[in-house]
């Protein structure tokens, strides 16, 4: 299996998690991940406490192409501030906040209908 180096173009399903990273494109990469219709890459952000608007800004830029977007939380669900969501409804995407593992599981689904969808997912042991 090839190790992530940063970014890989197109969308990809996600092949496993936890253990503190992912499997996607047969690559594997620790740490979290953010996956976008344009590609996945290494997300900087370890706890819900570091997403941010800018920590997000990808999806923004790539928001004519995303209608939802899946927020993996970590371990536990925890709300999505009104203040995060604000600018992303305004840009015409909903997001949703779940554990990480059911965000991951919803990812493939919505990817696998060909929806318009992106993830940003904190990695987990």
């Amino acid at each position: 299996m090839a190790r992530f180096d940063g970014f890989v173009p197109g969308r990809h399903q996600i092949d496993a998690f936890g253990a503190g990273g992912f499997r996607f494109a047969d690559m594997s990469h620790r740490g979290s991940i953010l996956a976008t219709p344009a590609g996945i890459r290494i997300w900087p952000v370890t706890a819900f406490a570091g997403i941010t608007r800018e920590s997000l800004q990808q999806v923004l830029d790539e928001a004519e192409g995303i209608d939802f977007l899946l927020i993996g939380t970590g371990h536990d669900i925890a709300f999505i501030p009104a203040s995060l969501r604000d600018p992303f409804r305004e840009a015409g995407i909903t997001i949703e906040g779940m554990a990480t593992g059911a965000a991951a599981r919803t990812y493939n689904v919505l990817v696998g209908e060909d929806r318009r969808v992106a993830a940003a997912l904190i990695a987990v042991d």
